[in-house]
């Protein structure tokens, strides 16, 4: 499955190598998924980083050094697509936007305004519900 990791999971993961999003972070990794995050999740990362945990940027820099080496980083289109307007957030619509153009079979997450959205492609889910998939 095509998954794209949305920055909270990769927020989570990062900041903790034992819990829940960290295991969906290596399964959506690892064969046979093939793991993606977009341009969008990359700076949303390092601004959040910066602005909340600024004595762990260095561990920041490390795990996006591994995580770049097997996931893949997809761009942000700019066109928009219709399905968007679904999100209520409107900084979230570009990473459905990215996953929408990278034939994500899943988008992991979080965030509520992605999870209560309604939209099912691609299908939207938290890392619990992720792992559950055999």
């Amino acid at each position: 499955m095509r998954v794209l990791i949305d920055t909270n999971v990769l927020i989570s993961a990062a900041l903790r190598a034992d819990g829940i999003p960290w295991q969906a972070y290596q399964k959506a990794a690892s064969y046979p998924n093939h793991g993606m995050i977009c341009e969008q999740n990359v700076d949303e990362i390092r601004r959040i980083f910066n602005k909340k945990f600024p004595l762990r940027l260095s561990s920041l820099d490390k795990f996006l050094s591994v995580a770049l080496l097997t996931l893949e980083l997809v761009p942000v289109p700019e066109n928009e697509f219709t399905i968007e307007v679904q999100i209520r957030d409107a900084k979230d619509r570009p990473i459905l936007r990215a996953a929408i153009a990278a034939k994500a079979d899943i988008l992991l997450t979080g965030d509520k305004d992605f999870l209560e959205s309604g939209v099912e492609k691609p299908a939207i889910m938290t890392p619990a519900e992720f792992l559950q998939l055999e």
